[in-house]
């Protein structure tokens, strides 16, 4: 007797095909509505006249996140965007790769000579971009190990610590408002190189964005920018470790890096879904949602798409077919590209370093504890050394 395959956090893939081909739009028990194919989750994530990215009010300090980008819509949406992303144009980009490679260089040196076995996630994917955002943000380095806490905290709904506690989803909100409530304020006063004078000093439509505006995509930024770029380098690496071949073969041709990553990128989304609310009855795939309805957008289903993706199951580096890892339309992420730099960089100084990876036990490897993203709190790793 069939028996449908269910949601498994370290391999979902099996569950989104059977949803993409019986049960395309399907309503949870009479709350949130989810939706798995390629076209109707990229219209969720781009048509914001039917699909709100609102999520919460626009004034609440204990939810600076319903303030930020990624919960507005037009016309704040614009106008939120057309500030911040002044701080990701191309060329300020561009400037950030001379320190991403120093920062990974500092991070391969601190390992042990010769062939390792380290936790990758907790060695390199994990403090590479946690550097990269505090340093942006003019984050001390005594205060970095906090950060990622409370990252992890506000992705997964909690965080273990070291010494036993757990630190809430609540908790984090409450510490992270705090954190950066005083980093503006020291701004504010005595303003320094860093993005939280740019947002203090900043204008739009003429008038300054507000405390909560600036609390929100700090948070966001270091939320996003953290979880996004440690889950593509570690997925990335676990890729490696099933397909060893491509160790040899990016090596020769670090032109292949990017399309890699892409294809990283598709494969094992590292944000797995997005939510939204319908603002008015709307058809998808056949099946009408009232308006009202809560949706939840399945990007990591909609990157196997068979209709869109030929041998979507399939790991192949030279596609041609875009993904949406990283939203589509207005909402599409602001950082995608310096995700993609760090990626990039931490690649290459690893092929310059190791000539492959193994993963000695894949039962070693822990997820996220979230369905929200895709990739691993820790994975144990052994690199073997280029002997020159």
């Amino acid at each position: 007797m069939f028996q449908s395959p269910t949601y498994d956090l370290r391999d979902p893939f099996p569950w989104y095909e059977y949803m993409r081909l019986n049960q395309p739009v399907w309503q949870e028990d009479g709350g949130a509505w989810h939706v798995f194919r390629h076209d109707d989750v990229k219209r969720v994530l781009s048509d914001y006249e039917f699909f709100s990215s609102q999520r919460g009010t626009t004034d609440d300090p204990s939810n600076p996140i319903g303030a930020s980008l990624i919960s507005s819509d037009p016309p704040r949406h614009r106008q939120l965007r057309t500030l911040v992303s002044q701080a990701f144009t191309p060329r300020a980009i561009d400037d950030l790769a001379g320190r991403i490679e120093q920062i990974a260089t500092e991070l391969l040196d601190s390992l042990p000579e010769g062939d390792v076995e380290i936790d990758i996630v907790e060695r390199l994917t994990t403090p590479l971009p946690v550097i990269v955002i505090a340093e942006l943000l003019g984050v001390p380095a005594n205060e970095r190990a906090r950060f990622k806490e409370w990252s992890d905290a506000t992705i997964a709904g909690s965080r273990q610590l070291d010494a036993g506690e757990e630190l809430t989803f609540s908790d984090a909100q409450r510490e992270m408002v705090k954190y950066f409530s005083g980093m503006i304020a020291q701004r504010l006063e005595m303003p320094k190189d860093d993005l939280i004078s740019g947002l203090v000093d900043a204008k739009v439509d003429g008038e300054s964005l507000s405390h909560i505006d600036i609390l929100g995509f700090c948070i966001l930024l270091l939320v996003a920018g953290n979880e996004t770029t440690t889950n593509l380098l570690s997925n990335a690496l676990y890729t490696l470790h099933e397909r060893p071949e491509l160790w040899d073969e990016l090596t020769e041709d670090p032109g292949l890096i990017p399309p890699f990553i892409e294809e990283v990128l598709r494969f094992r989304s590292p944000v797995q879904h997005m939510y939204r609310t319908c603002t008015s009855d709307v058809a998808l795939s056949g099946v009408t949602i009232p308006a009202g309805s809560h949706l939840v957008a399945w990007i990591g289903s909609a990157n196997r798409d068979e209709e869109v993706y030929q041998g979507a199951d399939q790991f192949q580096i030279h596609r041609t077919a875009r993904n949406i890892a990283f939203g589509h339309g207005i909402h599409y992420c602001l950082g995608a590209p310096l995700a993609r730099l760090e990626a990039r960089i931490a690649l290459e100084a690893l092929f310059a370093r190791y000539q492959a990876v193994h993963i000695p036990s894949l039962e070693a490897c822990k997820p996220v504890p979230t369905s929200l993203v895709y990739g691993f709190e820790s994975m144990p790793t052994r690199l073997k050394r280029r002997r020159h």
